[in-house]
């Protein structure tokens, strides 16, 4: 199987991917869009003529980001609903008052590299903000999505994933000591492998799902981490928050992905299946893309979600 490219690279920029391309009629879902890649990426699809509901936990802070959004782009089909992603019934009501088809979802929220904390169902910080709760959003959104055909979903990952692969025997940090790096990179790996389950699931409804790395950018996410990431990006590949949510973009919008699911991709491009920690930010561990894998853990978010209710 080839790698997808694209004419799109590094320095590409969300109106640069969306040059040409028509999203009228079409809704979208962005998480985490009250500021950074999320308000970008939403701004982006309403340039393009998209419905877009902004899900975000700070409903005032979402508002302020869509109305910054329909001034800039002349588009009033700008919403927002409130989805707490570390609380099943927050995403229970956010995907149960939904109404009509849903062409687009982008699952942009995430934490990176928290210090200490898990849920009331003892569910660490970051396994449940960066995967279970944007994996309940999408499969409770699933008919939506399958009522809309041709729909498209965008995990977005991390080249951290490279950190971790998912430890089946200890998710949740019951025995290892604590590692925020390491919680981070196996999030971000579950990240991919919804992706690439999703696809396989769903495609048969119209429904393709892929995985992105945005890049070094620095926001909110990094609030964690003295607003730097990891520290270990050269200050010449930080992107700004236009080319870092460019990718986001492509894969939602772009007509060069139809019918393209289940791949990772960095810089709108796919990436290479590397066996061993790049040190770039670039390469998906195979151990994200393997299909067991992720047939695996959408089994175990099935079993940990259904413990919730």
């Amino acid at each position: 199987m080839s790698l997808i490219t694209t004419p799109f690279g590094f320095s590409s920029t969300t109106d640069e991917v969306t040059q040409g391309v028509d999203l009228t009629g079409r809704r979208a879902v962005v998480t985490g869009a009250s500021s950074g890649l999320g308000a970008e990426t939403a701004r982006a699809l309403a340039a393009a003529g998209a419905e877009v509901t902004l899900a975000v936990r700070d409903v005032a802070s979402g508002e302020r980001a869509a109305k910054d959004i329909a001034a800039s782009t002349g588009r009033h089909e700008v919403h927002v609903a409130h989805l707490d992603l570390t609380e099943p019934a927050a995403v229970s009501a956010f995907t149960a008052a939904w109404r009509g088809p849903l062409h687009v979802l982008v699952n942009n929220a995430g934490v990176m590299a928290c210090p200490e904390r898990y849920t009331v169902q003892g569910w660490e910080w970051q396994f449940a903000t960066n995967h279970l709760g944007h994996f309940a959003l999408a499969t409770g959104l699933h008919r939506a999505l399958a009522a809309a055909g041709d729909t498209r979903v965008v995990a977005v990952s991390s080249s951290g994933h490279q950190r971790s692969p998912i430890v089946w025997d200890d998710v949740n940090f019951a025995f290892r000591p604590y590692d925020p790096w390491l919680a981070y990179g196996q999030s971000k790996t579950a990240n991919v492998l919804f992706a690439v389950e999703a696809t396989r699931r769903w495609a048969a409804d119209g429904i393709t799902v892929n995985a992105c790395m945005p890049g070094a950018i620095h926001t909110n996410l990094q609030r964690h981490t003295s607003g730097r990431g990891s520290g270990l990006v050269p200050d010449h590949l930080i992107k700004t928050v236009e080319q870092g949510a460019a990718t986001s973009v492509l894969l939602a919008a772009s007509p060069l992905l139809d019918g393209v699911g289940g791949r990772y991709f960095v810089d709108c491009n796919e990436s290479d299946v590397v066996d061993r920690r790049t040190g770039t930010l670039h390469g998906v561990a195979r151990y994200a893309v393997d299909p067991d894998n992720a047939g695996r853990l959408w089994a175990l978010s099935r079993e940990l979600l259904a413990q919730a209710h």
